[in-house]
Parts: structure tokens; C-alpha cells; sequence
């Protein structure tokens, strides 16, 4: 079975028109944040890449969601005394010299919210401040582009890809290092050294917007802990991690399932199985040329595998209906758990994966006729119906995942967004543009766009051949990248793993995990925050 990596690049959109001030659009936070917390997301719109903004909005909103609800509004629209109807402020500045209103620039020196800053226009800040480097201890110096591939911080050093680097950093110049404390410290290649990020009293600025060409173990996961200490203070630093096991259907190795569920047992280790309840090969690819179809129920052996692994600590979740879609080659060759089921896809001819968008039969109808009929397969195979849903290969249209947020509330999964979609139209043009869409995995808990709450899982999986252009991931780099997730507070390190793979490279990615302080237990506790 192949595996389709998901992609955590951010792409290119159109730009939006401007809209007129209206309320900010306000999100709900994850399970277990607090109410009482509120953030702000402030972001650009002008400019040939004022398109930028809405999508940095959007994956800043929805780490800030750990600690509470929040709303997101351009910059421009800001109006005087705003930030007092938060508890705080993020402001990704993507467009150089936007014109940032006079009245935020104001309440950002009152200094009565805390406020994170990333990237440009605080040199705006700077002018209007006056004295600046005297009340803030530092000053914006000019922007590195040495190919920094590694930011250190709270003793992890997280990777930064070379394609990042063109853009540069903005260097911080310390003045006053009593009024100053360093955020993460990036790293140039000949060793030498300067400040990713300051904090000096209610502003912390980070001298880029680290939401493009991240991958597991990126200096994301410090944006994702400086936003963490901004939105949920004093949150409790457990170290919790996950591993679910992926593409299991009626076409299983009963042995295989069982041999692993006794060696997660054994440790201990709580764990998920992301099941579909239909095979399908409508070409006979596997089977020589005749087309196959099962359901669970007509696989007793497969069902009992499922039913012990249950009973030994295994939770299963909905990881679709079929995962493939109809007939057509999506984008392999319409065989379950080979292809995508809710997105349409196609190999390129440099052989690598291309997302189409919304496969042809799509609607909220149709998609709520897949979660029906699988759920229906569930139980004539007298299995209970998951209560939480993992979208094949990570991909669905903004539809879809409206659906699985009606249905179910709560996914396992790294999330597909679109520019131009928020619920009710209120950000962009309203429609999602499936032509640049963009990915996004969390370290810990988060409640997304689609108003679902989000399992996190940001490690990635084990590979032992290339795929997709990708080279093998092998399981000292899971365990590499769980460590780089201590650097995260109350970070969940969470990675997935096909049966097939036996369970020796199951063995040193749970047991190296182990080894680094983490605790497994189930998705569910995770889920409630």
C-alpha cells in the first residue's frame, strides 16, 4: 500500500479585496482551554502578496485556539482601543511597508496586552515609539538572508529549510540586555549566531513567519510554544505521545494485527487503528485483473483481530469509507488505502502526487452518504461506530471536513486548508480556492476553521523505501523529531505506522519515544485537552 505524504507547505493564493470593518470573525477555543481567553489575529492585505496574510492568519488562529477562542481581522481595519477586548495580540506582518494604522501602533506601546509580532513593519513601530530602543531595550537591525538552517531553542535545535532563506530574518540589535530576553537563536552556517526573537515586557517580536517549507522537527514548533505561552499561561507541561496504526481494512493481515497489539500491550501502550470498512479493487490490480470487493463483515478474521486489539487497549477511528474514490486511478489505480477518497489527485509526469480538488461527486450530501455507509459497515460487522474520523491521505474539501465536523466533531488527522473559506464567509472572498491550497499539523491540541476539534499528529510515520520523491524516514528520525517536540509546552508527540512494516521499526520508534520521557496513552484522553 502506498503512502501519500501530507504535504506542510504553504502555496500560493490570490490576492482578496478589501472589505469594510465589520466585527473580527471569532473562533471557538479546543477542549480544556479557557473561556476567559481571547486573541486577536491581525494580518496584512496589500501588496502582490497581501494574499499572504489570510492563510498565516488562519494557522496562527489555530494555534492559538489552545488556550482559547480567538478572532482575526486585517490590520488595516483595526480600530483605537481594540486590543482591550482581548487578553492578546498576534500581528503577522507578510507585506513589507503595510500601512499599519496609527491607532494600533498606539495601543501596542500601551503595553496593556501582550502582543506577538512576526516579521515586518516594526520598524512603523520603532518611528512611532520615538524612543524605542531606550523603552524596549533593542532595535530592528536589518534582515539576515544567510541560509540559516537551524534556530535553537529551550535546548532543541529545530531545522529550517534552505527554501526559507531567500526571505531572510529580521536581526534584532541589542541595546540593553537587561530589558531583553531571547526567544530562539538562529544559526548561521559558519556557527556565528544572532536573535531569532526578543521578548521585552508586553512585546515579544520573532524576526519571521515561520508557516512556509515546514516539515516535523521545524522551528514551527517554537512559533507554536511562544504562541502556547501567550494564550495559555501556566499551562501544565505533560509530555504525552500517540501512535496510531494506519490503513487497516478487510484486506488485513489478521496475524499482523495481532502480533502488534500484543507488543503495544506489553509496553503498555494505548493505541488507535484508522480503519475503512470496505475494500475495493473495481480493477483487479491486486487480483489478478478480477475486480474485489469486501466488506469487514464477510472478513471474521479480520474483525477478531480488530475485537482483540480492543480489548488490549486499540481504539478504532473511521479512516473513511473505501478510501479510493469510484473507479478512476486517484491518482494511483482506485485500490483502498492506495488512493484518496475525498480529494481528487494525479501523478505528474515527473511521477509526483498533484491535488486536483474536490473529487467530482462532491457535496455535503455525498460525503455524509460515505460517513453513513461506513458507519453502517461498522456495525454489521458488530464493531462499535468510531467517534472519531482521519480523512484518507489527509485530504477533503472545505465541504467535506464541514461534514466530518457535523458528524463527528473530532478528527485525528493534519488538516487541509484553502485561502478564501472561513465558516459563513467571513474572511476572503467566502469560497475556498482549491487551486493553492495548504497544510497544517499541530503539537498539541487545537480546535480548527471547521470548528473540529483536532488530535494532533505532527511526527509523521516510518518509511523504509523513497516515496513520492520523499527518501526513507526510518524510526531514529521519528524519534529524532519527538525530541525536537520537548521544546513545545505540553507538546503531544503523535506518529503513525502501518502494520505491514512488522513490528521491530514499531519497537524503536515506541521505545525511543519512551526513552525521551514521554508517556502513550489514548487519543481520547488527548482529546479532552
Amino acid at each position: 500500500m502506498r503512502t501519500v505524504l501530507a504535504a506542510v507547505v504553504l502555496l500560493l493564493a490570490v490576492p482578496g479585496t478589501a472589505r469594510a470593518a465589520e466585527p473580527a470573525p471569532s473562533y471557538p477555543g479546543a477542549p480544556g482551554s479557557d473561556p476567559g481567553r481571547r486573541t486577536l489575529v491581525l494580518y496584512d492585505t496589500t501588496g502582490p502578496y497581501g494574499w499572504l496574510g489570510e492563510p498565516y492568519a488562519v494557522q496562527i488562529g489555530q494555534l492559538a485556539s489552545h488556550g482559547g477562542s480567538w478572532a482575526m481581522r486585517p490590520v488595516t481595519q483595526y480600530t483605537k482601543g481594540e486590543l482591550a477586548g482581548y487578553t492578546s495580540v498576534i500581528y503577522a506582518g507578510s507585506t513589507y511597508d503595510e500601512p499599519l494604522p496609527s491607532a494600533f501602533l498606539d495601543d501596542v506601546l500601551g503595553g496593556t496586552r501582550p502582543v506577538l509580532w512576526l516579521n515586518d513593519n516594526i520598524w512603523q513601530l520603532e518611528a512611532r515609539a520615538g524612543d524605542f530602543p531606550a523603552r524596549y531595550g533593542w532595535e530592528p537591525d536589518e534582515f539576515d538572508t544567510s541560509t540559516v538552517r537551524t534556530i535553537r531553542y529551550r535546548g532543541a535545535s529545530l531545522s529550517r529549510s534552505e527554501l526559507a532563506a531567500p526571505s531572510g530574518i529580521l536581526r534584532p540589535e541589542i541595546d540593553d540586555p537587561a530589558l531583553v530576553t531571547t526567544v530562539g537563536t538562529a544559526v548561521r552556517p559558519d556557527g556565528s549566531t544572532f536573535p531569532w526573537g526578543v521578548r521585552s515586557g508586553a512585546l515579544t517580536y520573532i524576526g519571521e513567519i515561520p508557516l512556509s517549507y515546514i516539515g516535523e522537527g521545524d522551528r514551527y514548533l517554537a512559533l507554536a510554544d511562544v504562541v502556547s505561552g501567550l494564550v495559555r499561561p501556566g499551562a501544565p507541561d505533560r509530555k504525552r505521545a500517540l501512535v496510531r496504526i494506519e490503513d487497516v481494512g478487510p484486506d488485513a493481515d489478521p496475524a499482523e494485527l495481532r502480533a502488534i497489539t500484543d507488543y503495544l500491550h506489553s509496553k503498555r501502550v494505548p493505541f488507535s487503528l484508522a480503519v475503512y470498512p470496505r475494500y475495493e479493487d473495481p480493477k483487479g490490480v491486486y487480483h489478478n485483473g478480477v475486480p474485489t470487493r469486501m466488506d469487514l463483515r464477510e472478513v471474521p478474521e479480520v474483525v477478531q483481530a480488530l475485537r482483540y486489539a480492543e480489548a488490549r487497549g486499540g481504539t478504532l477511528l473511521m479512516h473513511g469509507y473505501t478510501h479510493q474514490y469510484e473507479t478512476v486511478d486517484n491518482p494511483y489505480d482506485a485500490v483502498s488505502a492506495d488512493d484518496f477518497e475525498f480529494y481528487g489527485a494525479h501523478v505528474d509526469e515527473a511521477d509526483y502526487v498533484r491535488l486536483d480538488g474536490p473529487v467530482p461527486k462532491d457535496s455535503a450530501l455525498w460525503a455524509t452518504g460515505r460517513v453513513i455507509a461506513s458507519r453502517g459497515a461498522f456495525r454489521a460487522a458488530g464493531l462499535a461506530e468510531p467517534t472519531i474520523f482521519e480523512p484518507p491521505h489527509y485530504a477533503a474539501s472545505a465541504v467535506d471536513y464541514q461534514v466530518f465536523n457535523q458528524q463527528f466533531g473530532l478528527r485525528y488527522d493534519r488538516g487541509l486548508y484553502f485561502p478564501g473559506w472561513c465558516p459563513a464567509g467571513k474572511c476572503g472572498s467566502g469560497q475556498p480556492d482549491y487551486t493553492r491550497e495548504y497544510g497544517q499539523y499541530f503539537p498539541y491540541l487545537v480546535r480548527d476553521v471547521y470548528g473540529s476539534t483536532v488530535i494532533p499528529e505532527g511526527l509523521g510515520n516510518v518509511e523504509l523505501e523513497e516515496m513520492n520523491h520523499h527518501p526513507p524516514r526510518l524510526p531514529a528520525e521519528i524519534v529524532a523529531a519527538a525530541k525536537a517536540n520537548l521544546a513545545v509546552t505540553d507538546g503531544t508527540a503523535s506518529f503513525f505506522y502501518h502494520p505491514y512494516l512488522g513490528v521491530d521499526d514499531l519497537r524503536k520508534v515506541v521505545e525511543g519515544i519512551q526513552g525521551l520521557g514521554y508517556q502513550f496513552v489514548p487519543a481520547g484522553e488527548v482529546a479532552k485537552g
